[in-house]
């Protein structure tokens, strides 16, 4: 299955947290093992160079700038070997870096290459220096600049072995020499390599796939991930079989959150060398990551070298709590399963789409779909590699167990294709597994029943319809869509208990389900159980404010909840606007209204009266059943003066004409909370 890459910012567990535990474990640490840096692997000492003779042991020294007789352009390893990857442990890879003063791993008759500096005295039986390219082009003393492109043919021309330097990079037609030494390559005099625009990085063509690796390095420890993964890929192109080269992109591709991308090349890097210990213990890290436990165990635990103590703990944790989240499953202790996973992610398994699945199942069979839908919307994202496509996860295939998942929450949440999709596509995956043959079968079942019910409630068959979705139901006892649906037959049947005792089902499974609570707040008009029916529409009102439906049948309950507590409730109105004050007689006679009113102090010249008026005015319509009225006191200075009003804005709430609030400057909220109070 192919899934596209995850962006680097990576929420909740995000993506930005997961983006910064890659960061955090992409440090270079020379002392410590880090399997997420690039791998330093030594040079191919299989050079057409062959003229070279290897120098007798001894001391030696070196300057920065090389004479006649120097190799320039490559760096050494330190003494202590601790590169960022010094290679397969196991392996003695030919082509080893050297310093100037070590030759390491020589074989007799084998020629040296010496990095970094330039060697005084030239060491007994050395043919005499001369320009000699790695790829084993002669050239003469003096060359302009290179001209690079063209591959190096050792000996071609009519250079001589006489003077000058060792080159890199491929001269053409163009790259003539010249005797005397000049200024085409290196330092003067020295016969260094003449980068031109490789310095900064940008041009690559031309230079041999060690060099390339080694600016891939430099680019690395700087965290341009991009552009190390660019030159790597150079560098895989000139020498493909570089088993070292495979590492370290998958380094790169780690930096950048393409973690299946990264186990790949980990993979091609392990067919190139099967022996690469440092690529078995960066695969071993990865598939830890993925939660691939038993595969891992095989890669951080072998070839006899001794793991990381770290990761091996890791592995062991990760395990440990997997074990657990099955043996929950398997006694549907849910709230168990949710710890155990979110604890295996905390461990070291953070990329692990089983994981992260295992929690969006354990929420769903809590009756909690958000929080299902949204630990399913978090899954790591990428390619699964084929080889981690045959695990096993609680007893499916591991990518089919995403499928399944997947089926139940959509068929929870009443998307039925979505679900018939997604359990065909786990069935097509593993269709051995029993499990999800049988959702297969309950939910092409469940599908067709909601589908025949619908057709019945079209046509006005509501007791067949209720038949049908019962049916369903029997399938599938959690469904909520189906009870709603149900709930509804009942509804249009008059037998508004059997509704509400549907819906209450509905919400238990989903609470915030809209459709559920309508039709519940309905039903309890039609049983005149305004108490309960004032409260649901209250809080539908609160979920869709711009409901006007809504709005209104609020106001009718509050209505009817008034007269069958005993008010006096004539004259009441839904909707409105909130209406000006001039005078003192209008001031009373709006008082004198039936039901509450608010009345809002103000100044035209005031600015939190300027700044709360539109949430008046958003009130007046969120409470349709009581009076809003605005006394400006610059223009009504005796209305404000009789009810002692000196600051604004100043909030007064009366009800059947007494006073029973007030409030002065006070915040939205508090004002909100207050005339929900007062408007029952």
């Amino acid at each position: 299955m192919s899934y596209p890459e995850r962006e680097k910012p990576i929420p909740e567990l995000g993506l930005q947290t997961l983006n910064n535990r890659f960061r955090d474990s992409l440090t270079f640490d020379d002392d410590n093992v880090n399997y997420n840096k690039p791998d330093f692997k030594e040079l191919d000492l299989g050079s057409p160079v062959s003229p070279l003779r290897a120098r007798t042991a001894g001391p030696s020294t070196s300057s920065s700038s090389s004479s006649s007789g120097s190799v320039s352009g490559r760096t050494g390893f330190n003494q202590t070997g601790k590169g960022p990857d010094s290679g397969p442990s196991s392996n003695n890879h030919s082509g080893e870096l050297t310093s100037p003063t070590t030759i390491r791993n020589q074989k007799p008759g084998q020629p040296g290459i010496y990095s970094g500096g330039s060697v005084n005295s030239p060491a007994v039986n050395v043919l005499p220096t001369g320009n000699i390219c790695p790829s084993g082009r002669i050239l003469k003393t003096g060359m302009a600049n290179r001209i690079s492109g063209r591959s190096d043919v050792l000996g071609s021309g009519s250079g001589n072995y006489g003077h000058g330097s060792i080159m890199r990079g491929g001269g053409g037609s163009g790259g003539a020499f010249k005797s005397g030494g000049g200024s085409g390559c290196g330092s003067a005099g020295s016969g260094g390599i003449d980068f031109g625009n490789v310095k900064s990085g940008k041009d690559v063509f031309g230079l041999d796939s060690e060099e390339v690796k080694k600016m891939g390095n430099e680019e690395y420890k700087r965290g341009n991930f991009g552009e190390a993964l660019r030159l790597y890929d150079r560098a895989i192109a000139l020498s493909p079989s570089n088993a070292a080269y495979r590492s370290n992109r998958a380094a790169s591709l780690i930096g950048l959150g393409r973690i299946g991308e990264a186990v790949k090349e980990c993979e091609e890097a392990l067919r190139l060398e099967p022996k690469y210990w440092r690529a078995h213990q960066r695969l071993g890290f990865l598939l830890l990551r993925l939660g691939q436990v038993e595969n891992a165990r095989r890669h951080i635990c072998c070839l006899g070298q001794q793991p990381d103590p770290a990761e091996l703990l890791k592995l062991q944790t990760v395990e440990r709590h997997l074990g657990k989240c099955s043996e929950s499953r398997k006694v549907g202790d849910w709230r168990s399963m949710l710890k155990d996973s979110d604890a295996a992610i905390a461990a070291g398994a953070d990329y692990s789409p089983q994981l992260f699945t295992c929690k969006a199942e354990a929420f769903l069979k809590l009756h909690q779909l958000e929080d299902a839908e949204r630990s399913l919307s978090q899954v790591p994202k990428f390619e699964i590699p084929t080889s981690c496509s045959q695990t096993r996860f609680f007893g499916m295939l591991s990518e089919a167990y995403l499928y399944f998942v997947r089926a139940k929450i959509e068929l929870a949440l009443g998307r039925f294709d979505n679900a018939v999709a997604a359990v065909e596509k786990a069935a097509h995956v593993d269709p051995r597994n029993i499990e999800i043959a049988v959702l297969l079968n309950n939910v092409r079942s469940v599908t067709r029943a909601r589908a025949r019910g619908n057709e019945l409630f079209k046509s006005e068959r509501f007791t067949e319809a209720c038949l049908a979705y019962g049916e369903g139901l029997r399938l599938d006892p959690a469904n909520s869509v189906l009870y709603c649906n149900r709930a509804a037959c009942y509804y249009k049947l008059g037998q508004w208990e059997h509704s509400i005792e549907d819906c209450n089902h509905a919400l238990q499974i989903q609470p915030n389900y809209t459709k559920a609570l309508l039709r519940r707040a309905a039903s309890y008009s039609k049983l005149e159980r305004w108490v309960e029916a004032v409260r649901d529409y209250e809080t539908l009102r609160r979920e869709l404010p711009n409901d006007n439906e809504v709005a209104e049948s609020l106001f009718h309950a509050q209505v009817a909840l008034k007269k069958s507590q005993g008010e006096e409730v004539y004259n009441m109105k839904f909707g409105g606007e909130v209406e000006d004050v001039s005078g003192h007689e209008q001031f009373r006679a709006a008082l004198s209204s039936p039901g509450v009113t608010v009345v809002h102090f103000k100044s035209q010249s005031n600015l939190q009266c300027k700044q709360i008026s539109p949430f008046v005015d958003t009130l007046c319509t969120r409470y349709p059943s009581v009076n809003f009225i605005n006394v400006d006191m610059e223009e009504s200075p005796a209305v404000a003066n009789s009810e002692n009003v000196r600051i604004v804005p100043t909030f007064k709430i009366y009800k059947n004409g007494n006073r029973v609030k007030e409030m002065i400057c006070p915040s939205p909220q508090v004002l909100e909370h207050s005339v929900r109070h007062y408007s029952f």
